[in-house]
């Protein structure tokens, strides 16, 4: 019986796909889908859509029980990929960093999810990127951000919250659209990799918002990953797919593309 509610994420700093992985791989996504992919420049933004994409089909055909190549996405309002057919699936998808990741649940639910590397590449001063992205934080927010005394703890506080404000904003479709200052997080509690952090609260407009969960967790030292609900979900622990299981079960849409895959290798590695 497939599982009501996943939670999936895939490491692509361990995926350096072959020749025959990229052939299959892009068979395996709707045509509009590819052609989207091909245009990114970096090797990396490439393998990190793909692989979402991937997870998107597998998810919905295996938690639905409907055919794999039957499937068909569309970008709803706001850009959001959905589901053509009125099935009763709610999924989302992030990715950032080594990551792509996937919380999925079976039913009509509001469900959103971000991963965020705990990095910062601006080049400027920690301290002026901080003073340029005040107003998407409240006051409660800053002085969260500020209490560890290390830069390093700072900005991963900094991403920790900006991740949940992500989670919440991407589930109830809005994204970082809205005034981002307006909504306020709670920390509690420290992440962890072994177990979810569940305790952090959310308060709109100076007021804490009831009825939804916010599940987060560490990847591993340098990814934080949360997911935000509207309905109660048992907490479910994230799985690590590997490509041999992503693609389990797939089903081409169209010929392999060999012009297309060989495009992929002449592309640029991203910078660090």
């Amino acid at each position: 019986m497939a599982p009501s509610s996943v939670r999936w994420y895939f490491n692509l700093s361990k995926w350096s796909p072959t020749y025959q992985e990229l052939l299959l791989a892009t068979a395996c996504i709707q045509p509009e889908e590819k052609l989207r992919l091909g245009k990114f420049v970096f090797k990396k933004d490439f393998k990190s859509s793909l692989i979402g994409r991937l997870m998107m089909r597998k998810f919905v055909s295996e938690s639905c029980g409907l055919n794999y190549a039957a499937l068909r996405f569309s970008r709803q309002e706001k850009g959001r990929p959905g589901l053509e057919t009125p099935e009763k699936v709610s999924f989302n998808v992030s990715h950032h960093g080594d990551y792509t990741v996937l919380a999925g649940e079976l039913g009509d639910a509001l469900l959103g999810v971000d991963v965020m590397k705990l990095e910062y590449t601006g080049g400027k001063p920690l301290s002026e990127f901080f003073r340029i992205m005040n107003r998407n934080f409240s006051t409660l927010e800053w002085r969260q951000i500020y209490a560890p005394k290390s830069p390093a703890e700072q900005l991963n506080m900094f991403c920790r919250l900006w991740a949940l404000k992500e989670s919440y904003t991407k589930a109830i479709g809005l994204g970082i659209t809205m005034k981002l200052s307006e909504i306020s997080f709670k920390i509690s509690s420290p992440l962890t990799k072994e177990r979810f952090t569940c305790d952090s609260k959310l308060f709109v407009d100076g007021e804490e918002l009831t009825g939804w969960a916010f599940h987060e967790v560490l990847l591993d030292d340098f990814h934080c990953v949360a997911v935000a609900t509207d309905r109660p979900v048992d907490e479910v622990q994230f799985k690590e797919l590997d490509f041999s299981e992503l693609v389990r079960n797939a089903e081409a849409f169209q010929p392999p593309d060999e012009s297309y895959c060989l495009d992929y290798f002449k592309k640029a590695e991203k910078p660090c």
